[in-house]
């Protein structure tokens, strides 16, 4: 009897052990999930999250928002972070690279679009990338931010950088080898014609200063445009041929101050944001989620 009643012990802590975040939390510990993901998914994980909690009592997600350059830097200097979510495959593969990627965890979940956005009524005479330097000044993101790496990208591939493209050539790097991030806010400003760019921290602050009137024109994402359309307007969906795909990864990231049921939820949050459910309401926040 005593061998028994040990053996059902023993295989009740392995059950307990075995159970994904959710049903730990139902079983009376709660669990939180910390999430680092890109600016430009604030929005749609406020909406995305509290569906979650709903369904999965005792799962807290707590969201850190910022752009991937500045929270993939973070979690190298040791940020106790679960998920990251960004906006670029490059700050992903970068820690990946590094060994902060969980083996099996990495998953594309949507696409989005770079676009040349002003503030309604604006009278500008720019009608997208190729006459940008129209405008009396520029909100643009940071080489290091998503965003301001595809805008470079597109300039470069549009041929609105020729001198710096020249210039690489001479080097010895060639056009499609170019590292667009590293195109700093001075040199684009030089090959536009010496356009005032406000060089913005992450693609929120891009939006908010076109919203309000503080520069002419920005770039941003189109799903950037979901809750401001009476603030912005978009002058050009600038192509894919263009920026190149603009994929968001997801993964659990190494985390040792995680324990199981922490892991297993975040794995399990990080699952549900490729399925059919989340995928409406990328979908609804203006996301491609053809990837």
């Amino acid at each position: 009897m005593f061998r028994k009643s040990v053996l059902a012990i023993a295989v009740s802590v392995m059950t307990l052990f075995s159970l994904s975040g959710s049903a730990w939390a139902s079983a009376g510990k709660p669990v939180t999930v910390t999430l680092f993901a890109a600016k430009s998914l604030n929005s749609v994980m406020e909406e995305l999250i509290p569906a979650y909690e709903k369904t999965h009592p005792g799962v807290k997600i707590v969201g850190s928002y910022d752009s991937s350059g500045t929270l993939m830097q973070q979690i190298e200097e040791g940020a106790a972070a679960d998920l990251f979510f960004s906006a670029a495959q490059k700050q992903m593969n970068e820690l990946e690279e590094k060994g902060f990627v969980v083996d099996g965890t990495r998953a594309d979940v949507v696409n989005n679009q770079v676009c040349v956005v002003t503030y309604k009524n604006s009278g500008t005479s720019v009608t997208g990338l190729k006459d940008i330097a129209k405008a009396a000044n520029l909100a643009l993101a940071d080489g290091s931010v998503p965003v301001g790496k595809y805008t470079r990208q597109a300039l470069v591939n549009a041929d609105l950088l020729p001198d710096y493209v020249a210039a690489k050539e001479k080097e010895g790097v060639k056009k499609e080898d170019i590292d667009a991030s590293l195109i700093t806010t001075e040199e684009v400003s030089e090959a536009l014609g010496g356009i005032e760019i406000n060089e913005c921290a992450n693609v929120g602050a891009v939006t908010a200063a076109v919203a309000e009137g503080s520069n002419e024109v920005g770039t941003v994402y189109r799903s950037d445009l979901y809750g401001h359309e009476k603030e912005l307007e978009i002058l050009e969906i600038v192509p894919y041929d263009l920026t190149g795909n603009v994929i968001y990864p997801v993964a659990q990231i190494v985390n040792p101050e995680a324990d199981e049921a922490e892991a297993a939820a975040a794995k399990a949050f990080a699952e549900y944001l490729t399925t059919d459910e989340a995928k409406a309401v990328f979908e609804k926040y203006l996301f491609d989620t053809d990837v």
